[in-house]
């Protein structure tokens, strides 16, 4: 079987083109980016493992599994981060966060990153700041063993530390970000879900119980002036910037994404006066 047609078959079970195109890719070994070496090649045949490799591939992907779980990579903030199933896939809407982070500017020189996972939020301000101090925590050992390996690949200096959000964390930070789990227990959109690590995807009754704790424990670990920003759900803006109010944050907003949708919300920790 030549390229052109694994392609066809992989269409006729359901896969979108480019997804198909993408797991051929990666399964002949070539960059799962370089759609046109498949146009240049389109009539080579596939060995018996090649194929083999790329038809699981598919039967995976339409399956649910997340693409870059497949592929063993995610591109995220002009970064190309390792992931697996010990992690969540970095979702483009997180840049959002990312972006906010990096508009504070001059008064955002340390900087901790709650929930790190594949750590990429965290090495995302490290590589467009590289004069800032940035901090990940996460719960997940393995978590954190995904974030290090691509930290040292990427040559980007992030402390690393394993704790339940802010306790065992000692000092204050310029800014606090976070994306951490928001979705409700009785979620529908986590039947889409299962192949992704469920503890950081589900918070509670409501989708709030880690903000709710988060918005608690931040202040002790803000300097005067410093600012904490959080991504949540899409329906969840109105709702986080009430908890953020109730814990004395000042200047309290919220940030759409890429779609238009209030994906992230943040307050400043008032000046001492």
């Amino acid at each position: 079987m030549n390229l052109s047609q694994a392609l066809q078959q992989a269409k006729a079970q359901g896969l979108d083109q480019l997804e198909a195109q993408t797991l051929l890719l990666h399964a002949v070994g070539q960059d799962p980016h370089d759609r046109a070496w498949l146009l240049l090649h389109d009539t080579e045949s596939l060995d018996a493992e090649q194929l083999r490799h790329f038809m699981h591939l598919v039967q995976r992907r339409l399956q649910h599994e997340p693409l870059a779980y497949l592929t063993g990579w995610q591109d995220f903030h002009g970064l190309r981060l390792q992931v697996d199933e010990r992690v969540l896939v970095p979702r483009p809407d997180t840049e959002t966060l990312v972006d906010w982070a990096l508009e504070l500017g001059p008064l955002a020189a340390s900087v901790l990153d709650l929930g790190t996972g594949s750590g990429a939020i965290a090495l995302a301000l490290k590589h467009a700041r590289p004069d800032w101090l940035l901090s990940a925590v996460d719960a997940s050992a393995d978590a954190l063993q995904v974030a290090q390996a691509n930290a040292q690949r990427l040559g980007l200096a992030v402390k690393f530390l394993h704790g339940d959000w802010l306790s065992g964390v000692q000092g204050c930070f310029d800014v606090i970000v976070s994306n951490p789990p928001y979705i409700a227990e009785e979620d529908p959109h986590l039947a889409a879900l299962t192949a992704e690590p469920s503890q950081a995807l589900v918070s509670g009754a409501d989708g709030l119980h880690d903000i709710r704790a988060i918005a608690a424990q931040a202040p002790a670990h803000l300097v005067p002036g410093g600012w904490l920003l959080l991504e949540h759900g899409f329906d969840q803006a109105l709702a986080v910037q009430a908890l953020l109010v109730q814990a004395g944050f000042a200047q309290v907003q919220s940030r759409k994404d890429l779609a238009g949708i209030q994906r992230c919300t943040g307050g400043q920790w008032p000046e001492v006066k």
